[in-house]
Order: structure tokens, then sequence, then C-alpha cells
């Protein structure tokens, strides 16, 4: 079976003449005079299991620079954010002393299979036991071999073999196992010259989609938090809140803590024994349920329990994350709606309930909810408590004006949110294209030419 490129915009550039069959399931047919080779017949592949006993405790502030997967990026590799050893430590192991040319790829872990070539070394540098070095010889070049390995052909094949196993491991063995499909030597440099070009300018076009949405979100949250702690009438004389980080709000206005409007209730605490088969008990809202401020069904948690009446969620209802191993999620939140009521949620998950929930969900989304959950959550516990919640203070308008600013805030919200969707929808057929297009040039789907040189 050939996977095909998953953008039909590829057929549009030129094939090869003549091709034949590679007897490779996953790539199908190859111009007739690119070779078939296995990654270990053309390259060293290094790697280290373990690293002689070193221990974290012996990371020095200023040395030679130690890689880990976190360090391997998609579109580069980064030598800043990275920990140092001791020249010692470096030069015990001279086979991964890295050189312009690798490609280094992550054989562990979640980020198994993301590759990158190392184009420029800032310094001298080695890796973690986590990733493989290849070292290509002489007849292949460094920077298609990085675009073979990144290619949507090579990484479904990681992805297959990453399903069948418990722990996901690229071995030694493994890796020089990999089929190469390579065109001569002078036909890599242009597929190579051409890629860059072109990634380059897709890269950038995704850069400049991406800069816009994080502008979107930036008017967003201006919208919200203006319209919360300001409201709509430019004209309404203001007082001092009496806390300095919220400032003056509209005079009529109060200043109130959640637990004088509202009853926060803590999720659900079950045994792992009380699961259930999916759809044969109640659906557990957790963390993970809460994505872009709604709530999604795309990793089910069921139980087959007796359920306090206090626990069913209810429409209007608004769930927030109240304790995470990320600091960053303490808060997250999104307004139960008719498709999530009735449901349950867990113990690292809150419901808060009040009358005022359609404005409140804006204030526990704006920045005056976020500092306060970021305050409350402590550095040994990432966690946002009942009584922490219950004593945050937030502006509380008149009823009828909360309606309008609810009103207000979901016309001008709905129109950026479509924005940032289209654009999002974009950024994702851009890296599409863009996968697709290394995919079909490094296994001679196109026929790249001379005048790419």
């Amino acid at each position: 079976m050939t996977l095909a490129p998953p953008v039909n915009k590829i057929s549009l550039f030129p094939r090869y003449e003549k091709y034949l069959e590679s007897e490779v399931e996953w790539i199908g047919r190859i111009p007739q005079h690119w070779t078939v080779s296995k990654l270990g017949a053309v390259a060293t592949v290094k790697a280290r299991l373990g690293w002689k006993g070193l221990k974290a405790s012996e990371y020095v502030d200023k040395g030679h620079i130690f890689l880990s997967t976190p360090n391997i990026k998609a579109t580069e590799i980064d030598f800043q954010n990275v920990n140092y050893i001791s020249e010692f430590r470096y030069k015990e192991s001279p086979e991964i002393m890295l050189q312009s040319g690798d490609v280094l790829v992550a054989k562990d872990g979640s980020t198994l299979g993301i590759c990158n070539v190392v184009r420029e070394l800032p310094a001298p540098t080695t890796v973690n036991s986590s990733i493989a070095v290849l070292r290509p010889f002489k007849d292949v070049d460094s920077v298609f071999l990085y675009y073979f390995f990144s290619s949507h052909f090579t990484q479904n094949v990681i992805q297959r073999m990453k399903g069948g196993m418990g722990v996901p491991h690229l071995f030694q063995a493994d890796l020089r196992k990999f089929v190469l499909i390579l065109p001569p030597p002078d036909e890599q440099r242009a597929i190579v010259a051409f890629l860059d070009r072109e990634t380059a300018r897709i890269d950038a076009m995704i850069e400049k989609k991406e800069r816009l949405i994080a502008l979107l979100e930036e008017k967003r949250t201006a919208l919200i938090s203006h319209a919360v702690t300001k409201g709509l009438d430019p004209t309404a004389p203001l007082k001092d809140s009496g806390i300095p980080w919220l400032g003056k709000i509209p005079a009529h206005w109060e200043v109130k803590r959640l637990k004088r409007i509202g009853l926060a209730i803590i999720g659900l605490t079950f045994d792992p024994a009380d699961t259930a088969n999916d759809g044969d008990g109640v659906l557990v809202l957790r963390a993970s349920n809460v994505q872009n401020k709604k709530i999604v069904f795309d990793d089910n948690l069921y139980i087959s329990m007796e359920i306090p009446e206090s626990l069913w969620t209810r429409e209007g209802d608004i769930l927030i994350c109240s304790r995470s191993g990320s600091r960053a999620l303490i808060g997250k939140n999104a307004l139960i709606d008719s498709a999530s009521a009735g449901l349950t949620f867990g113990a690292f998950m809150t419901v808060y309930r009040s009358p005022y929930n359609a404005f409140l969900f804006f204030v526990f989304n704006s920045p005056l909810f976020n500092y306060q959950a970021g305050a409350f959550s402590t550095s040994t516990i990432n966690q946002l408590t009942i009584e922490a919640l219950n004593g945050m203070e937030v502006p509380v308008p008149p009823i009828a004006e909360q309606e309008e600013i609810v009103k207000h805030l979901n016309g001008q919200l709905s129109r950026l949110d479509s924005a940032v969707v289209a654009t999002e929808e974009s950024v994702r057929r851009l890296k599409e294209f863009r996968s697709a297009l290394i995919s079909a040039a490094v296994t001679g789907k196109i026929h790249i030419g001379g005048c790419y040189q």
C-alpha cells in the first residue's frame, strides 16, 4: 500500500518520466535511477544507553552544551535553553560529540521521531541518551537525510512502530534498518535547495498567521477585560475599587467575594475500580475535557457509582480546573451547556454555581481572574482550593447591565473567534502542504529538476 501525500496541490508538480517498483510497501514506485538502501549502509547511528551514571547534580553553569529531546524541535534545534556538562563528561563519549551535518532523532517517549539537522554548532555539544545521532557518509547529503526522516512517510512508519510499544523507544538496530530512497548526490542537493527555499517561504506565512492569531487573542482578552471592569458606558462615573490590581470601576458597581454570590463545589472522588466501559456509566468531566473555553468529548472517562445530586453538572455551571501538574492549567474553565449538563466532574475540578454565571464566565476568562488564580496556586502543589476560589474578589454590575455586557461580548467575540478559527485552518493547511511537499520531493513523487539548484 502506498501512502499518498495528503494535499492534492502536489499533483500540480511535474513527475519523472520513468518509475519502477521500489518493493517498499510504504513508498511504492520511485524514479528509475534512484536506489533503495538501509540507513545503516549510508550513515553511522550512534546513541547512548544511559550516560555512565551522569546525574543532574553534575550539570554546570558554564560548560559544553548537553541537548535533550525538548531541544529537538520540528523547525530548529534549541541551543539556548539547555543544560551544560563538564569537559570531562563531554569527551568521555567522542562518538556523540556533535558535528555540523549530524541528524538528530528523538528515540524515546512522546516526541519519538522528531528530528532536525545540525546546520551550525554554536559551541561544543553532545546529546543525552534519548537522542540518536545519524552521521551520513560522503554520498548522502545530511539535510536530505533530515528531510527524509521528517517526511510524512518516515514519520508514519515510526508511528506504526510506536503503536506496538509499551514504552515508545527506537533502538539503534531499528534505526539502522530504516529504508531510504536515494537519488544521486547532485539531485539530493537540488532537492535540498528546493525544500530549504519552499519550506522557509511556507514557514514565513505560518509565522505571519500565527502572529495574527496572537493579536486576535490579545484583542479578545482586552475586550473582555475592559467590559467586565469598566462596563460599556464610557461616560459612567468611576470610583476606586479599593483593590490595587483592579483599579477603578463604575461607581454603581459593587466588588464582592465569590463566596457571597455563589457556591463552589469540589468534584467527585472515586476509585479506579469504579470506572466503566465507554457509555456504560456516567461521563466524568476532567481537565482534558476543557479546551478553548468549551467542553469537548475527546478524552472520556466513565464511572459506575452513586453520585450525589450536587455533583451532577447543570446548564450554566462554570467548570474549573482546580488542580493540575501544570500551573498554567489552573483556572482553565468552560461554561456547561445543554450537551454537557447531567454529567459529573472529577476531584481535580470545581464547579462554580451562581445566578450571575453568564457574566462571571467572562470574568473567569479575564486577567483579573488569572491573576488571582496564579496568586493562590502554590509552588509545591498547583491547585486552586475552594477557600481560595471563594475568597476571590470580582466586580458585580446590576443584573440588567450584566445582561447587556454578556450580549455585547458574545457578539464581539463571535466575530473574533470566527477569524481565529479561519486563520487556524489556514495554518493547518499550510503545515499539511509543507509536510506533503517534503514527502513528495524526497520520495520522487515530484521532479524537482535542475532549475531549482
